[in-house]
């Protein structure tokens, strides 16, 4: 699987977010491969349909994507049990790598 994180620069949530990707993989067993990626520009945000940092796709697609979210150099945030956060929760990843992983 390929797994890329999209970030601003100087996202304060980007390093919480590459810790649960490593997180998720060795708790789910999936086989990965990890990329970041910055985007700097309004213009990179729109080539790349960016809603906010930080993004996690998994092989190209966003599992917690909100269908009207707008194109946007902010932080993200994400629903979780504990309420909103700048990172989705471990139980929610781990449940998208195993739906990927699992086609």
């Amino acid at each position: 699987m390929d797994i890329e994180l999209l970030v601003i620069p100087d996202c304060p949530n980007d390093a919480a977010a590459a810790e649960l990707i490593k997180t998720a993989i060795a708790d789910t067993g999936v086989r990965a491969t990890i990329a970041r990626t910055v985007i700097a520009s309004p213009d990179h945000a729109r080539q790349r349909g960016f809603t906010g940092s930080p993004t996690i796709l998994l092989n190209g697609l966003d599992p917690f994507a909100q269908p009207d979210a707008p194109v946007a150099l902010s932080c993200r945030l994400y629903s979780t049990p504990e309420g909103l956060r700048g990172v989705p929760a471990l139980s929610d990843l781990r449940q998208a790598l195993k739906q990927v992983a699992a086609g």
